[in-house]
């Protein structure tokens, strides 16, 4: 009889402790996408100083660094590892390094963040893009490309190369094809001002390979899936292909003279948005060739897709926030107030990136950025970063697995 009550015994206190632990489980069971990911990072500028600061946002720091100039523009790369700082007045391109490596399906920490050994000096460096690997320039300065390849960036002495295809000076922009190739803008001065009227596609060397077919009232604005190079046009949305072919897509009918002034590129081939900033925000489908309106808006403070490509951004000059799924064109969060209103005269507007978990904008003023999670943004807070930020840009890998 009392081995038997032994057993029973044994049997209750292994369950009641098999259902104590499962209960610790859920109970510690902690929600990742309350959390940024662990290998993102936000580089910042500043307006007035050369203060450059890296942003940690998983482990809430922060690390300085000094870049050549102050007011720089920042780019990410096509990797994701790389960041670009761009002083176009004083005509030179320095690189950094996050020092984190993505492998398919974790990250690996190759080094401590730093500034790459290759640099460029070019002509009023402007336009920036990066493609199969490179990271590129276009020149306003003398309507150069300057190109440089990622796996370059710590080669000691590395310059970016020069590609002169033979253009007029011109305030331009250029796309890389899939092949290798490039389009890129040129002024025949048929029209008054900077902009270029034309894109024709050239080789590494700069040996033209297809002319241009169109000519154009003005050009400014682009994005490329690799097969398709976008451009914005005031005669229309001009779209060039890697074999030569070139056509004009019309604006909607409602357009009047208003053209797309920025193209930006999704993470859908053929996709592309196209933003007038006196109508609102279109999605462009060049294969269907469709401009479908996504906001309709004249109060549009900035206008960004998603570090995925998946989403679209919007910030208003009110502070409401909204974004998009690119997908179904439906609003997947709305917020308002996220910041204080922004006049549309203001010298220094607050700048916004974006992962699928946070919302990052600088506070020019207070000399912060203000993080907000996307699915609760009453979830935020502000990190000091330097006096006047400028510009930011989103580095890294939207990944927490290590190696």
């Amino acid at each position: 009889m009392k081995n038997k009550f032994t057993r029973l015994f044994l049997v209750l206190t292994t369950a009641t402790a098999v259902l104590s632990c499962s209960n610790d489980e859920d109970t510690d069971k902690v929600d990742e996408t309350l959390n940024e990911y662990k290998y993102i990072r936000l580089l910042v500028s500043d307006e007035n100083t050369t203060a450059l600061t890296l942003f940690n946002p998983f482990s809430n720091s922060t690390s300085s660094f000094e870049a050549k100039h102050p007011k720089s523009a920042l780019y990410t790369s096509e990797s994701g590892r790389l960041g670009a700082i761009i002083h176009r007045e004083f005509d030179y391109t320095e690189t950094f390094d996050t020092g984190l490596e993505f492998h398919g399906d974790h990250v690996d920490v190759k080094g401590t963040p730093k500034f790459g050994a290759m640099t460029s000096t070019s002509a009023k460096p402007t336009h920036f893009k990066s493609k199969i690997g490179e990271i590129m320039t276009f020149n306003d300065g003398d309507g150069t490309l300057s190109v440089g390849k990622e796996s370059d960036v710590h080669t000691p002495g590395a310059k970016m190369t020069i590609i002169n295809a033979g253009l007029k000076a011109h305030h331009g922009a250029m796309a890389t094809f899939s092949n290798g190739n490039y389009a890129i803008t040129e002024k025949d001065n048929s029209i008054p001002g900077v902009l270029p009227e034309r894109v024709k596609i050239i080789d590494r060397t700069g040996k033209e390979l297809y002319a241009s077919t169109i000519a154009t009232k003005g050009i400014h604005g682009n994005a490329t899936d690799g097969t398709y190079a976008v451009f914005g046009s005031a005669s229309g949305i001009l779209v060039v292909q890697s074999n030569g072919t070139q056509e004009l897509i019309p604006h909607p009918a409602n357009f009047g003279t208003v053209w797309f002034g920025t193209i930006l590129e999704t993470s859908t081939k053929g996709n592309f948005i196209g933003f007038a900033a006196t109508k609102g925000v279109y999605l462009i489908n060049v294969v269907k060739k469709t401009v479908s309106p996504i906001i309709e808006n004249t109060d549009i403070m900035q206008c960004k897709t998603s570090f995925d490509g998946n989403q679209l951004g919007i910030l208003l000059h009110s502070g409401n926030f909204i974004s998009y799924n690119l997908n179904t064109l439906a609003i997947s969060k709305e917020s308002t107030n996220l910041i204080p209103a922004t006049a549309k005269d203001s010298k220094q507007k607050p700048q916004m990136v974006f992962t699928n978990r946070f919302v990052y904008i600088t506070q020019p003023s207070s000399g912060e950025i203000a993080q907000f999670l996307i699915k609760n943004t009453s979830n935020n807070k502000k990190v000091k970063v330097s006096n006047t930020p400028y510009r930011l840009t989103l580095l890294g890998f939207e990944n927490s697995v290590d190696h």
